[in-house]
C-alpha cells in the first residue's frame, strides 16, 4: 500500500485522567513550570484546558481534566480525543473510585495509558499496593508481567517528571502518530464560553490539517470566519498545525463541547454544513405528587463544560420531597433577563464562576431576587442541598390561646419568676409559650413552667 507522501508525524496528544485531590492539576502545574517560563505560563483552569510544551524538539500537548465527579462526561471526551492517557494515581492512596472511572474510559478509547504513581514524596507511600489494586481492574502494569508502563513522581519535588515526558513521547513513537499539515484543519471543540468583548468563543483542537487566518471553520451548531488565532499562551498566531489547540472568537453562537470542525470553503457551506433540525431538549415533565415542592433555578456558568457537569450533578440529588426544575442553564454571565425570568418564574438564580453586570445588580437588590454565586462545585451543590433543607422545614404558626394580666410577683430570681395572675381573654395551657410585655412595649418570649 502506498504511503500518502503529505503526511507527518504529529506531535501527541496526553489527557490526565484520576481521582480528585490525587494530583492532576498539581502534574500539569509542574510540566508547565518545568517547561515553560513563569512570564510564559497561564494557571490550569478547572474546566478542560489544553497547552503545548516542547521535549527534545517535540511537542506534546497536554489536556487537563477536572476530577470531579461530575465531570464524567468531560472526562470521556477528553480521553477519547487523546492519544495517550496519564493515570495519576496517588501512591499513598491507591486505587479509587474515579481511578476506576478513568480506566473505564481508557479502555472505551482504546489508547495506550501511562501510570503516573504520584506523591512518591510520602512517607505513607505504597506504590507496589497501587500496582496490585489496578491489577483487579485488568490493568496489569510492566513490573507486573503486564504491557502498561508505570513510574514513580512526585509533582511537588518535580522527581520522575523528565522521565514522563520521555515515556510520552516514546510511546507516541510507538503508536506512529500522523497527519496531514497540508490539508483543511479538522478536530473537537475542548472549550467553548460567552466572552463579553469578542463574543461566543471556542478552545479548538486540530486533529489533522492546519488552519489559518480567513478559514472559515463549522460545527454542527455554529461557525465563523477566522480574523484571529491564538495559541494556549493567548499569543497571536498566524497558521496553528495538527495537534495544536488553539482559541478561535466571532462564532455566530457558542458551539457545543465535543462537536467536531472543520474548514469550509465559504461561508454558505458552513451554514448548510449546521443541522437544519437539530433535535430539540424536550422539557422533561414534571410529576409532582401533593408531597412534593418545586425549587427553580436558574444556572449561569463561565463555560458550557461547567454549565453540563452541574446539571448532572443538581439531578443526581434526591428529589422524594422537593423537584428541582432548571428554568435556563447557560454560560455567561449574569444579566437583566435573567433577573427578570427569576422574577416571573419565581425562580432562585446559581452562578458559578460568573459576574453580575451593574444593571442586573441593582435590579436584583431592588426586586430581591434570591441570588447565589460560587466559585466551587462543592459549595454551590451545598448551597442547593440547603435552600431544599430549609424549603421542607415545618413551617411554624402562631396561635394566640389568650391573655392574662399580672396582679402579683411572689418570687423573682435570676432564671425564673413565680407570679400570679387572672386569665382576661382566652384560656392558659401549661407547657404553652408565653410574650411578656413589659412597661413600653418592652417584650421578652418565655415558656410556662411545671408549677
Amino acid at each position: 500500500m502506498m504511503k500518502n507522501q503529505n503526511t507527518t508525524t504529529r506531535p501527541p496528544i496526553a489527557v490526565v485522567l484520576g481521582h480528585i485531590d490525587h494530583g492532576k492539576s498539581s502534574l500539569l502545574e509542574a510540566i508547565k513550570n518545568f517547561k515553560i517560563t513563569a512570564k510564559e505560563s497561564g494557571g490550569i483552569t478547572q474546566h478542560i484546558g489544553a497547552y503545548q510544551i516542547r521535549e527534545e524538539d517535540k511537542k506534546i500537548t497536554f489536556l487537563d481534566t477536572p476530577g470531579h465527579e461530575a465531570f464524567s462526561q468531560m472526562r470521556s471526551r477528553g480521553a477519547k480525543v487523546a492519544d495517550i492517557a496519564i493515570l495519576v494515581i496517588d501512591a499513598s492512596e491507591g486505587v479509587k473510585s474515579q481511578t476506576k472511572e478513568a480506566i473505564s474510559h481508557i479502555k472505551q478509547a482504546g489508547i495506550p495509558a501511562i501510570i503516573a504513581l504520584n506523591k512518591i514524596d510520602k512517607p505513607e507511600a505504597d506504590p507496589e499496593k497501587a500496582k496490585r489494586e489496578l491489577s483487579q481492574e485488568a490493568f496489569l502494569v510492566e513490573s507486573l508481567g503486564g504491557k502498561i508502563p508505570s513510574l514513580e513522581i512526585s509533582a511537588k519535588t518535580k522527581k520522575g517528571i523528565p522521565e514522563l515526558l520521555e515515556l510520552i513521547l516514546l510511546v507516541a513513537e510507538m503508536e506512529e502518530l500522523k497527519a496531514e499539515p497540508s490539508k483543511p484543519g479538522e478536530g473537537l471543540v475542548i472549550e467553548s464560553y460567552l466572552d463579553n468583548l469578542r463574543g461566543p468563543t471556542a478552545t479548538l483542537l486540530l486533529t489533522d490539517g492546519h488552519l489559518k487566518i480567513g478559514d472559515i471553520v463549522g460545527t454542527t451548531s455554529s461557525f465563523t470566519k477566522i480574523k484571529s488565532i491564538e495559541n494556549f499562551q493567548k499569543i497571536p498566531i498566524q497558521k496553528a498545525l495538527p495537534s495544536d489547540p488553539v482559541i478561535i472568537f466571532g462564532f455566530n453562537q457558542v458551539p457545543g463541547i465535543g462537536e467536531e470542525f472543520k474548514v469550509f470553503p465559504d461561508l454558505e457551506s458552513a451554514e448548510n454544513y449546521i443541522k437544519t433540525s437539530p433535535e430539540e431538549k424536550v422539557p422533561e415533565a414534571l410529576e409532582i405528587t401533593a408531597q412534593q415542592r418545586v425549587l427553580y433555578l436558574i444556572l449561569k456558568t463561565d463555560v458550557l463544560g461547567s454549565t453540563e457537569a452541574i446539571e448532572g450533578i443538581l439531578k443526581s440529588l434526591p428529589q422524594e420531597k422537593i423537584v428541582l426544575k432548571i428554568l435556563k442553564s447557560e454560560a455567561g454571565n449574569i444579566n437583566e433577563s435573567d433577573i427578570k425570568l427569576a422574577l416571573s418564574g419565581k425562580a432562585t438564580i446559581l452562578g458559578f464562576r460568573v459576574k453580575m453586570d451593574f444593571t442586573a445588580k441593582k435590579m436584583a437588590e431592588r426586586e430581591r431576587v434570591k441570588l447565589i454565586i460560587f466559585e466551587v462545585i462543592y459549595d454551590l451543590v451545598e448551597g442547593v442541598r440547603k435552600i431544599m433543607e430549609k424549603i421542607v422545614e415545618p413551617e411554624e404558626i402562631r396561635t394566640d390561646l389568650g391573655k392574662v394580666k399580672v396582679l402579683a410577683k411572689f418570687l423573682a430570681e435570676k432564671n425564673r419568676q413565680i407570679i400570679g395572675g387572672r386569665a382576661i381573654e382566652g384560656e392558659v395551657k401549661k407547657g404553652a409559650l408565653i410574650e411578656v410585655f413589659r412597661g413600653e412595649g418592652g417584650r421578652s418570649e418565655e415558656k410556662i413552667g411545671q408549677g
